[in-house]
């Protein structure tokens, strides 16, 4: 980071409201999208919490424009009375600064992280002394581009919070976190590391990959003026195309198992229709499957179900 910047003046005017903290300071690292739109989103649920927010200078004066922030520094020494730390870089990065935090954090505070992988980090946290308890985190919320000018506050609203605790130490934690995922507007779902990483490799890892791969052909093989003529079709498929590739560097990294065995079973589909142009009955079998599949995901985010 920017060892320029210090700490940066409050500037969220004092607010009042009826909501109970769950947590008086919240200390956010990294104000990308995801975490961005925690800090916006815990601004609007408890006004009088003191949102503090780590990152490089640029990113923490759009915070700072936005309100999202009270206080904003470069350096992990701002975070030394928070109540919670939540580590919303790429998970290498995220990995990197949670063996910095023993030193920076006084006190028992509770930590956790919004990664898109769940087992590298944990198995990184089990160092870490007693008094920083941390539970992996990862709020299903998400939009095709990235970067804090993307976040917004109801980002999460109605949408999965999966959190991943060490141990069953952790109880009280989870709860906590619980209700603060509530108050955002998730919902909030516990599972093991493990269950969580074949979970994603498959409903998020997956598409991601494909959605860019796809792009990629498509463009390098028909160009800008081909892509003038597409229709609908095309830009609502690759929609996840436009995401940053830092993040996605490392979540394949540290998912490369589960998320190796999720190309596998995809590819094996694809030369199976491959295979069979001609003849067609792959083609119809996958597309029958598929209709019956999205017919399911259709109902799932009916707008009555994510009214939470």
């Amino acid at each position: 980071m920017d060892k320029s910047v210090r700490t940066l003046p409050v500037i969220q005017p004092g607010q009042s409201s009826d909501t109970p903290l769950v947590f008086e300071k919240i200390a956010v690292v990294g104000l990308g999208l995801i975490g961005g739109s925690i800090a916006l989103a815990s601004r609007e649920a408890w006004p009088n919490c003191l949102v503090i927010g780590v990152d490089n200078k640029t990113v923490l004066e759009q915070a700072m424009v936005r309100h999202a922030i009270d206080i904003a520094a470069d350096d992990l020494v701002v975070i030394a009375e928070a109540d919670i730390v939540i580590l919303a870089s790429p998970v290498r990065e995220n990995i990197s600064v949670l063996g910095e935090l023993e030193k920076h954090v006084n006190g028992s505070v509770i930590v956790t992280d919004v990664s898109s992988t769940k087992r590298e980090i944990l198995a990184a946290a089990k160092v870490l002394p007693n008094r920083l308890t941390f539970v992996g985190g990862h709020p299903l919320g998400g939009a095709p581009r990235g970067g804090f000018l993307h976040a917004r506050p109801d980002l999460f609203r109605g949408r999965p919070w999966l959190f991943t605790p060490v141990d069953d130490s952790s109880s009280e934690a989870v709860a906590q976190l619980q209700e603060f995922a509530i108050g955002l507007g998730a919902v909030p779902h516990v599972m093991q590391a493990d269950e969580h990483d074949q979970l994603l490799a498959f409903l998020s890892h997956l598409p991601q990959l494909t959605a860019s791969a796809l792009m990629h052909v498509v463009g390098s093989s028909i160009g800008a003026e081909g892509l003038r003529l597409t229709g609908r079709g095309l830009a609502d498929t690759t929609r996840l195309a436009s995401s940053p590739p830092d993040i996605w560097r490392d979540i394949c990294a540290t998912n490369s198992d589960d998320l190796a065995t999720a190309l596998d079973v995809l590819i094996e589909q694809l030369q199976e229709i491959r295979n069979d142009l001609d003849g067609g009955e792959a083609i119809t079998r996958v597309f029958e499957s598929a209709g019956r599949w999205r017919e399911v995901l259709a109902v799932e985010h009916a707008p009555q179900n994510n009214k939470r």
